[in-house]
């Protein structure tokens, strides 16, 4: 029976003992993985001003800047968020110009949390140069003074916060103020007996800058390691969404999204193949939906179903061929610029023939400006119908200024006005 008790005991403990030796085993494994990859030791060196403020006796009062007071720290921190600092602080005050004399000196160490702000707040998704800290701790002070004899001890109680500004990986710039609170402060710190409620009783302030020097053999200290990878991969992510969505516009409206399109201007309404191309079976520069409609309106030629010289002359001089503009653009919309080909086939044609140029703005704007706007959009179209093979001397450049045809709070509308039309002479 006990035998069988002793084997129960053994199973039982087996069943404990290698879940337990599994998760110590895990435990162990994943902190061997998880070696440090920042420096965690830094010394801060400050100095600057202290200002006592209570208590002090009647007619006694210390200057408002008080130079002066110095800080040594040692800080470790666990990770990049939490840290705990060890400081040495140095302040001397005397007597403001208006008080009665006194000299005093107030010596204390402390034992500090640190809150690394930046890492918790992840401002390196803004900054990487820029960082806040918040200590508080408690630690041992004495005061002395040339008003009493021997020494004033007490504990203290401080807060405060650290700006810091990254100048390498290796030193930062800081700048402090913190305020401490004395508790069983004997004397006033001006060196009389001080009132008998000793408890919290003594304030003074501090405001420093200095120098946060980083210990290490790694790249990085806590105070600005954050998780590149993570960053970097966000950013990648972001980049891959913004790309798609490029590639899915659709510039010229025609259903065809533009990294498909090997047309990406084609002229708004007509049918298109599955490559986003005007559909132009007569291949003769006009696509054929267009082209029916023109029939329809204007009469064919004799020589067949193709538009003749007239016609495609009337089409250009009532307006039906435009280039349209971006509201404040000079340059042409993306999926307008299909305008120009009529008149190029046009001209080219018709060798003997000019044309004027004749740029619109709507009614947005000054009237000079948008004057000034439409002759530079008249002129950009013009070098893109001399590089397209026109002479310029059989092109003439018109800024006709304001269209004022539609109405000036739609939108929609001014869309129409903005835009430069062609006369051919």
């Amino acid at each position: 029976m006990l035998l069988l008790e002793l084997k129960k005991s053994k199973a039982n403990m087996k069943k404990i003992m290698l879940p337990l030796f599994v998760t110590v085993l895990a435990f162990g494994t994943a902190m061997a993985q998880e070696k440090p990859v920042f420096n965690k030791w830094s010394i801060d060196i400050n100095g600057g001003f202290s200002k006592p403020i209570a208590p002090f006796t009647t007619g006694y009062y210390a200057k408002n800047y008080n130079l002066f007071h110095a800080d040594l720290g040692v800080r470790y921190m666990f990770n990049t968020k939490f840290g705990l600092k060890v400081d040495l602080g140095y302040d001397q005050f005397d007597n403001d110009s208006k008080s009665a004399p006194f000299d005093g000196q107030y010596y204390r160490t402390t034992v500090q949390g640190v809150v690394n702000l930046g890492r918790v707040l992840n401002f390196e998704e803004w900054t990487q140069h820029l960082n806040f800290q918040a200590h508080t701790g408690i630690g041992y002070a004495f005061m002395k003074n040339d008003r009493f004899e021997g020494v004033d001890h007490m504990l203290n109680h401080i807060i405060g916060l650290t700006g810091q500004i990254k100048l390498s990986e290796r030193v930062a710039l800081n700048a402090d103020f913190s305020m401490i609170n004395n508790v069983r402060q004997n004397n006033t710190f001006d060196g009389a007996i001080a009132p008998e409620d000793r408890g919290f009783n003594g304030t003074l302030y501090n405001a420093t800058v200095g120098l946060s020097i980083y210990l290490g053999k790694n790249e990085r200290h806590a105070d600005w390691f954050y998780a590149e990878e993570k960053v970097d991969r966000l950013e990648e992510l972001e980049k891959r969404i913004g790309d798609l969505e490029t590639l899915m516009n659709d510039s010229d409206k025609d259903g065809v999204p533009d990294y498909l399109d090997a047309e990406a201007n084609t002229i708004p309404g007509v049918a298109v193949d599955t490559k986003g191309r005007a559909v132009d079976r007569n291949k003769n520069g006009i696509p054929d939906e267009l082209e029916s409609y023109l029939e329809r309106n204007y009469g064919a030629s004799s020589k067949g179903s193709s538009l003749n010289g007239e016609t495609l002359k009337e089409m250009i001089n009532q307006g039906y061929v435009n280039v349209y503009f971006d509201f404040n653009q000079s340059q042409p919309a993306s999926n307008s610029v299909s305008g120009m080909d009529f008149l190029v086939k046009y001209l080219k044609a018709h060798p003997d023939a000019k044309a004027d140029v004749v740029g619109y703005a709507d009614e947005i704007g000054d009237t000079n400006y948008n004057k000034n706007l439409s002759q530079k959009r008249a002129e950009n179209v013009k070098n893109t119908l001399v590089k397209a093979g026109i002479e310029a001397s059989r092109l003439n450049i018109i800024g006709n200024g304001v269209d004022s045809s539609v109405a000036k709070d739609s939108k929609a509308a001014r869309q129409l006005v903005r835009r430069v039309t062609f006369k051919i002479k």
